[in-house]
């Protein structure tokens, strides 16, 4: 079993929502952690957050579609603290819209989901993952550290209408896992380094939150458990995946018993 207390996280996305809520665990727990995201005010609100809880803390602005700002995050992690421990690319967007969309009246076509709409969901949450993990890895295996690479995929992966570029990057996010599990093992690396992915439901952060009201109860209408999932809710599922050294190569789903529909 690994302690949180004294290693280091790598946080993408970490100046709101699911990430921010992460770093707050980690620091609690006794880790330190290096926070990154484009948005400087949120990054300069959650690092105030977390020294106030006495927490070890560094934060870098940047775009994890840059390969220049992922080498320079995981280079600044060594220099800084000498190990990277937990690597979690949290960072991620949507930009809904069905492929096509029909005119009720015509049932011809009236628009299409753009080239830029597709791509630039897969540049942030697919490109930017795989840069931030490779930059990542390269320096935990150089310095010997030992560690859990944790992903994000989602419900969403299991297909979501309005929804085939960020269910796309979340299907692959799925997969990921299995292929640097099986990487690792070959390479005789796979005692020291893990990569799993999470699958979070429909999960309480303030953009989920601000959905119409309407639109929100017919969700929650398809959770189980009758409620969001709560942000600290995943952040504790990433920390038992990192204690736990067993966990490898899978996704774990949590979603409070969400099955999704044939209408998605």
């Amino acid at each position: 079993m690994l302690e949180i207390k004294d290693s280091v996280a790598v946080i993408t996305g970490g100046g709101r929502g699911i990430g921010a809520t992460l770093a707050t665990y980690w620091v609690k727990q006794g880790g330190k952690a290096i926070i990154f995201d484009m948005a400087a005010d949120c990054l300069e609100k959650t690092r105030a957050e977390l020294e106030a809880l006495g927490g070890e803390v560094t934060t870098l602005v940047g775009d994890v579609t840059k390969e220049d700002d992922c080498t320079r995050l995981a280079e600044t992690a060594i220099e800084k603290y000498g190990k990277i421990n937990l690597v979690a690319p949290f960072a991620g967007i949507t930009k809904d819209g069905f492929m096509v969309s029909t005119d009720r009246r015509t049932g011809k076509v009236k628009s299409k989901m753009s080239l830029e709409q597709f791509q630039s969901v897969l540049n942030v949450n697919l490109t930017g993952v795989f840069l931030t993990v490779r930059e990542c890895t390269e320096q935990m295996i150089n310095h010997d550290c030992r560690g859990l690479i944790c992903l994000v995929s989602s419900i969403g992966s299991l297909g979501t209408a309005g929804q085939i570029n960020y269910s796309s990057s979340k299907a692959a996010m799925s997969v990921i896992p299995k292929v640097m599990t099986a990487a690792f093992f070959r390479q005789g690396l796979s005692h020291r380094l893990r990569c799993v992915a999470i699958a979070p439901g429909y999960t309480g952060t303030e953009m989920v939150k601000s959905m119409d009201e309407r639109v929100l109860d017919k969700v929650l209408g398809q959770v189980p458990i009758g409620r969001l999932i709560e942000p600290e809710e995943v952040t504790s599922l990433v920390g038992e995946l990192y204690r736990n050294e067993a966990c490898a190569g899978d996704v774990y789903f949590i979603h409070g018993g969400l099955r999704l529909g044939s209408r998605g």
